[in-house]
């Protein structure tokens, strides 16, 4: 019997291969993105210092009657507006190894409209 490969570790495989070729500073952090079945995550990661420098997530947000994609969307804007008030106008974007479609692209999107420039 063929089994199925764990779409999990594939995810961190290519989570850690993407990890080894990009860093955040202080001046232009990465934008780390964590999804989960219910709720997605997001921070500004200054790689050099070992520093979160901004966080949002739907857990933050009061969105809990909106769908994913509003969720989603609803935190890019919050981590945007978040970069803003710490002057950060340009980040390395880390999509943690999901692929760019659904609610890390409506996030994404979000905060390009608000300001991020990546």
């Amino acid at each position: 019997m063929i089994s199925k490969p764990d779409k999990n570790k594939l995810r961190l495989k290519r989570h850690r291969r993407i990890r080894g070729k990009i860093s955040g500073t202080a001046e232009r952090p990465r934008l780390s993105i964590f999804r989960s079945n219910k709720n997605i995550y997001a921070q500004l990661i200054d790689d050099v210092a070992g520093v979160t420098l901004a966080s949002a997530s739907t857990l933050d947000e009061n969105v809990s009657d909106a769908t994913k994609l509003e969720q989603a969307a609803a935190v890019g804007k919050a981590i945007a507006e978040a970069a803003k008030a710490k002057n950060i106008s340009t980040v390395v974007f880390d999509r943690s190894g999901y692929l760019y479609h659904g609610r890390i692209q409506a996030l994404a999107d979000a905060a390009r409209e608000n300001g991020l420039d990546f």
